[in-house]
């Protein structure tokens, strides 16, 4: 898939295009119709698809006291378009100069001259242009006028309620990652790399991968989860803990995984991916050392039995 770093990367003379635009912060399902509409239309036309996002969400510019964190990071992003079959990527800076575009400069200007679009897929909801002033109907009129052909795509409901990214995170926030994994078509996952930390786990004789602060992938609620790490190609069962390790010394939020009975990796200054199955408990101060080693090997007991079944 080729990646474009705002409209200057885009090739002088685009092919024709069908095109999806979206914040796709989480590449849930109501994502994934989109994308895959756009990729199935390509191949009704015999030209490329290309999805269009933006490097940070329009809450950072017009309300960063409301900005939340992304579910997912740009390189995550990056990795699921691509799974979806699509063939280009372009990304643009959510800045003052593109949050001001009047929406018909915007649909001239990005989906017809850039990308010379013929077909355009959206959301039921989408809004763009200054303001948010242009909408479906808009759209509609502009590409009867521009000669691109509209899909509008309609929301994605689950047990009643529409998929969307807030629902995830606030899913998240409560620990709830199996039903997140409904709403994501696949497990949640963050990915960084695992740096030195200050061994506790191993002193315990349960050696943790610390993980870096800078990972991608929304982390959820402090406490325990049943998971994997996945590295070199290999998947291990693992323990996962999100929190500040108080019982020994605090230090700031992070996520630590223990690879099951497995005391031989050594994943220092690796990239590894954790994925998150199930929600065991809370984050715990324990009141000493001992307390908290029967507490970790109870974990390790309930987590692999809880992945025995998953499998």
């Amino acid at each position: 898939m080729q990646q474009w770093q705002g409209l200057g990367q885009i090739p002088s003379a685009c092919q024709p295009s069908a095109v999806t635009i979206g914040k796709f912060d989480g590449i849930h399902l109501g994502h994934q119709a989109l994308l895959t509409a756009t990729t199935d239309a390509a191949k009704a036309h015999d030209i490329q698809s290309i999805a269009v996002t933006f490097d940070r969400h329009p809450d950072a510019l017009f309300n960063p006291e409301r900005l939340r964190l992304p579910i997912i990071g740009p390189h995550q992003k990056a990795q699921l378009i691509e799974a979806a079959g699509v063939s280009a990527l372009l990304t643009l800076a959510f800045d003052e100069s593109l949050a001001c575009l009047e929406p018909r400069q915007f649909v001239e200007d990005i989906l017809v001259t850039a990308l010379n679009a013929k077909h355009v897929t959206v959301g039921q909801d989408f809004r763009f242009g200054a303001g948010g002033l242009g909408n479906v109907a808009l759209l509609t009129e502009l590409g009867a006028e521009f000669g691109f052909e509209l899909e509008v795509v309609p929301a994605i409901e689950m047990d009643g309620h529409k998929i969307s990214s807030s629902r995830i995170r606030d899913l998240l926030d409560l620990g709830d990652v199996e039903q997140v994994a409904r709403l994501l078509g696949r497990r949640h996952q963050t990915c960084g790399i695992i740096e030195h930390g200050l061994k506790l786990g191993r002193q315990l004789g349960f050696p943790t991968a610390n993980m870096a602060r800078d990972a991608e992938g929304y982390l959820p609620v402090d406490g325990v989860y049943a998971g994997y790490l996945y590295a070199d190609g290999e998947r291990y069962d693992a323990a996962l803990s999100v929190g500040i390790n108080e019982t020994i010394q605090a230090v700031p939020r992070l996520i630590e995984a223990h690879v099951l009975y497995r005391n031989d990796l050594d994943l220092y200054d690796k990239i590894v991916t954790l994925e998150y199955v199930s929600y065991l408990r809370p984050a715990l101060k324990f009141d000493g050392i001992e307390t908290l080693i029967a507490a970790i090997r109870r974990d390790c007991d309930e987590i692999s039995e809880i992945l025995k079944i998953r499998k």
